[in-house]
């Protein structure tokens, strides 16, 4: 087909091929075993997918309601208020959404526009700011520091002005698998005492940390929880990712405006995929053992890698593995990530592809929500590289 001759005014002139493409793409093309791009290559039980298929046996096909299938909504409030001790009720504080990314553009198109600011703590995950950007807001950058990735509390009171209308958060943190605590959510809490801020808490990790922490989401401090919609991902929780099904748990007034959006830019999610879900939830182990098993392939990647030259960072939930390279080369991580890919055949995605100016922190991350096979076979090239 010829190609359009007018002029094009893109919206977001630099922005390409998000980097988890590309190095998968990269991977696959020349054979490396891929710990890049954050997706299971395990599934969920088969009691899921029966599910699923039930529901589509049933006749359930057609659009869903707006705000989700009334069945998943209110099984999200059962496990909000088992899990977090929070109330949300189904009907006008629980949305579901085409997964995490969707929900988190969207609650961005709801509350921020021109002239306003909003917090972004770096590294980030790369969604974030091309829909700051689309909105017509101006993004304020926060970094966090190696090697704990917690927020300089004092440094974002410095960079709070008037026109701060939005922070986003996320924890457990990609790509650093920092978590937070309470403290921490408190203290963010007391900072937007007083001003209007929302919140926006993306916890698609919600149900991965360590080491018996318990997950710090923003719904456990109820003068926080008053201003945020936490985001969570079905996907990331079940093994899931290509259903592309998540959710917002969000005070009435916010979650309207979100719907205001929503509405229009998705409508309706996946009517049996929401069923399925329903009925899979009705089993809570489901849910709440996915951080022994991560924990365990956590503990087995680490061990693996004990006798290598990476030296790895702690790692507190997420199934991503931060590691120095200092040891084996001074090379900025783009071009190490790429010299590791074709040399040792293993993909890893660079740090600095999270920070907006480039930053070079000279970190990579893996991936280990994988199979043990692989897991073992690319931590016996790491070893020899």
């Amino acid at each position: 087909m010829q190609d359009y001759t007018g002029h094009i005014q893109s919206k977001l002139p630099d922005v390409g091929t998000t980097i988890f493409t590309v190095i998968s793409r990269e991977a696959q093309a020349c054979g490396a075993l891929n710990l890049s791009q954050g997706f299971p290559d395990f599934t969920a039980g088969p009691e899921l997918f029966d599910a699923v298929a039930a529901h589509m046996h049933a006749g359930h096909n057609q659009y869903s309601p707006m705000a989700g299938q009334p069945a998943l909504r209110e099984a999200l409030s059962r496990k909000m208020a088992a899990v977090y001790g929070a109330a949300y009720d189904p009907e006008t504080e629980i949305t579901i959404t085409a997964g995490a990314t969707q929900a988190v553009f969207t609650a961005i198109m709801a509350f921020a526009g021109p002239g306003d600011e909003v917090i972004v703590f770096e590294p980030a995950f790369d969604s974030y700011l091309p829909g700051i950007r689309l909105a017509g807001a101006t993004p304020v950058f926060v970094r966090l520091q190696a090697p704990h990735f917690l927020p300089d509390w004092d440094e974002v009171a410095r960079r709070l002005t008037p026109r701060t209308r939005l922070i986003i958060t996320n924890t457990p943190h990609n790509p650093t698998g920092s978590a937070w605590s309470v403290d921490e959510q408190r203290r963010l809490a007391t900072l937007c005492n007083g001003r209007d801020i929302v919140v926006i808490s993306d916890e698609v990790y919600e149900h991965i940390v360590f080491d018996g922490r318990e997950h710090a989401g923003a719904a456990r401090v109820p003068e926080l929880a008053v201003r945020t919609l936490m985001v969570s991902s079905f996907g990331k929780t079940f093994h899931v990712t290509g259903w592309k099904v998540g959710f917002v748990c969000a005070p009435p007034s916010l979650t309207a405006e979100f719907r205001r959006v929503h509405q229009f830019n998705v409508f309706a999610v996946n009517t049996p995929a929401q069923l399925g879900l329903a009925d899979y939830m009705a089993e809570p182990a489901r849910y709440l053992g996915l951080a022994a098993f991560y924990q365990a392939k956590r503990d087995d990647f680490r061990a693996r890698l004990s006798g290598s030259r990476f030296q790895l960072l702690d790692c507190a939930g997420t199934y991503f593995q931060l590691a120095r390279y200092d040891a084996i080369s001074d090379e900025p991580d783009q071009v190490f990530v790429r010299r590791l890919m074709h040399e040792a055949g293993v993909a890893s995605i660079p740090v600095s592809a999270f920070h907006h100016d480039g930053f070079d922190p000279r970190l990579i991350r893996f991936c280990f929500a994988k199979s043990e096979s692989l897991i073992a076979q690319a931590c016996e090239r790491l070893c020899a590289f």
